[in-house]
């Protein structure tokens, strides 16, 4: 080889980068749920405009496009067609006039449905009209539609369709149809004066979707309200409606198209640090029959991630009557099975305080789903350390028998067991824990920044002996990037 070639590759390996550990695949970052909707990128909160429409269930969500803080609130969009897997769009709603004053007519939280009767007289061919009820900040109550199945979004000209009170601080219209009156219903956020007692719900009728006419108001509620009927699952002649607050606790009750009873007093529906913003889908078909919730997971935390904000896994909810009353009952849509991956499970086996032999020390990962029922025998308490190594002791979810209680992040609830056992379904994400137990009676959802080189789950009992009575570990793949 003469000089020139010699030295000509001596300047080429100097320049050329030596190779690289392969980076991460978008939506694979370290602290981005996997099988939890986030946006790409920037800050979201609240769900809006939940709707079903031919095989689309769509959702939008406050979305700030400029950054990873709070503020410039427009519509951001996303569709899935099984709840788990989801496409991002074109951010729908944009803020109305005054744009640039961050503080002024940005796009707030909403409800969406189908103008299947065309009364806002804007359907094009064949294609139903979806409209979107919005707030406009300090700019009322308004409307926007679209004729091509949610991909493009036009503002009503006859906006707003609630005038902007400055006193009453009105926001979230959730919008549906009431069969019995045949009329539309709004519930809203808002006060009735300047007393704050005076905090609530107000209730709204429609024949057509752009007058509005006030019927009633509930106090003590404060925003993302929803109004849901349920047909109680263990008394088929029986119907309950379920008003919902903007944390996800609700007031059980009637509605007869103009106001609402309670009959029981506010109950809370989860437990945890992280659940906000509930809203329920709209126009799920009758052939499917559920009641499906999503609430946006307030107060996570994400370092050093893109984007800033998670939603909770999709439940399925209903009521039931106990002994001890009517009580909401949330538990994860039956899809979820479709994620599972590699299964572990124990059946008839027993736990022994100090003996080192840990039940599942076989399981290994960040994302998994939990489901085991425990008979708690001679045990003083029981749980699991998830997210745990050699080094890090992880995330503790403790039973204590004695108290009655489960306690996890810093949360704790009464959970009085059934006939000496406790069920217990978790869904560990790489940055949240949500539980539901006994059958979805009792539920916590938390966010967590768990070490992320900590992958191992540990099942400990202390004081005495607990029972498995059936245990089922499923590894849960990712609902991104999977061509």
């Amino acid at each position: 080889m003469n000089f020139l070639s010699t030295s000509l590759l001596a300047i080429l390996l100097a320049v050329t980068p030596s190779p690289k550990k392969s980076e991460k695949k978008p939506f694979d970052e370290i602290y981005r749920p996997q099988f939890h909707f986030t946006p790409e990128k920037n800050w979201h909160n609240d769900p809006n405009g939940l709707v079903y429409f031919e095989e689309e269930y769509h959702m939008f969500y406050q979305y700030n496009p400029k950054g990873n803080e709070w503020g410039y609130m427009h519509w951001g969009h996303t569709i899935s067609n099984d709840l788990l897997h989801w496409k991002h769009h074109d951010i729908a709603l944009y803020p109305d006039e005054n744009s640039e004053d961050k503080e002024r007519c940005t796009a707030y939280s909403g409800s969406a449905i189908v103008d299947k009767n065309n009364l806002l007289k804007k359907q094009t061919g064949n294609t139903k009209t979806l409209i979107a009820f919005y707030t406009s900040q300090h700019c009322g109550q308004r409307i926007a539609y679209s004729t091509d199945k949610g991909r493009n979004w036009v503002k009503f000209e006859g906006n707003p369709v609630i005038p902007f009170d400055e006193t009453d601080e009105a926001r979230d219209p959730k919008v549906f149809w009431h069969e019995a009156s045949q009329k539309w219903i709004m519930v809203l956020y808002r006060k009735l004066t300047e007393n704050d007692n005076t905090k609530g719900v107000s209730i709204y009728t429609s024949d057509n979707l752009v007058d509005w006419n006030w019927e009633s108001h509930i106090p003590g509620f404060y925003e993302c309200p929803d109004l849901v009927e349920f047909q109680v699952t263990n008394r088929p002649d029986e119907k309950k409606w379920v008003l919902f607050d903007g944390d996800g606790s609700y007031l059980m009750g009637n509605f007869d198209g103009k106001s609402f009873t309670p009959d029981s007093g506010k109950l809370k529906s989860d437990w945890g640090k992280n659940y906000y913003a509930t809203q329920t889908w709209s126009n799920i078909p009758n052939n499917d029959g559920r009641t499906v919730q999503i609430a946006w997971m307030r107060g996570g935390t994400f370092p050093d991630m893109p984007f800033n904000g998670q939603m909770s896994f999709p439940c399925e909810l209903s009521v039931t009557k106990f002994p001890t009353g009517y009580k909401l009952v949330r538990k994860p849509i039956e899809e979820i099975e479709q994620l599972h991956t590699k299964h572990f499970s124990l059946e008839n086996k027993n736990v022994i305080p100090g003996l080192n032999d840990n039940k599942l020390k076989k399981v290994s990962g960040d994302c998994l789903h939990i489901i085991a029922e425990f008979d708690l025998k001679t045990s003083d308490n029981f749980g699991f350390m998830l997210r745990h190594s050699s080094k890090n002791a992880g995330t503790e979810i403790l039973y204590n028998v004695k108290r009655g209680t489960l306690s996890v992040l810093g949360t704790t609830t009464p959970l009085p067991a059934v006939n000496n056992k406790i069920k217990l379904e978790i869904l560990l994400d790489r940055t949240s824990i949500e539980i539901f137990a006994n059958d979805g009676q009792t539920v916590i959802s938390n966010c967590f920044t768990p070490n992320e080189k900590a992958m191992n789950a540990v099942l400990f009992t202390n004081g005495g002996e607990l029972g498995i009575d059936k245990l089922d570990v499923y590894k849960i793949e990712s609902i991104w990037n999977q061509d």
